[in-house]
């Protein structure tokens, strides 16, 4: 297993409020040990930093396809790659 430390910056699209996508994610990213946070945007998008071990990582980008059961996401975009998150995995505010 990989254990080198990664970090993303994620944009994710589709109808993902309103479908508890942040708790999920918080949830799935905490279970994993990452770090970082998640929030709304007022486009629609949610928005997420998360940070740890790169397969961790690897296996939340390909879960946040799926998403909770009532969400139908469209695109996970890597929107940069690099830096830190905080130490514990956050739900912010809308932005």
């Amino acid at each position: 297993m990989d254990d080198t430390t990664r970090t993303v910056h994620l944009r994710i699209t589709g109808r993902v409020q309103g479908v508890c996508f942040r708790a999920w994610t918080a949830e799935h990213a905490r279970r994993r040990g990452l770090t970082g946070w998640v929030r709304n945007r007022r486009d629609g998008a949610v928005e997420t930093v998360m940070s740890g071990a790169a397969a961790d990582v690897a296996d939340m980008i390909e879960l946040c396809w799926q998403g909770p059961p009532d969400a139908q996401v469209e695109n996970v975009e890597i929107i940069q790659e690099g830096g830190s998150a905080p130490g514990d995995f956050e739900v912010l505010p809308t932005a």
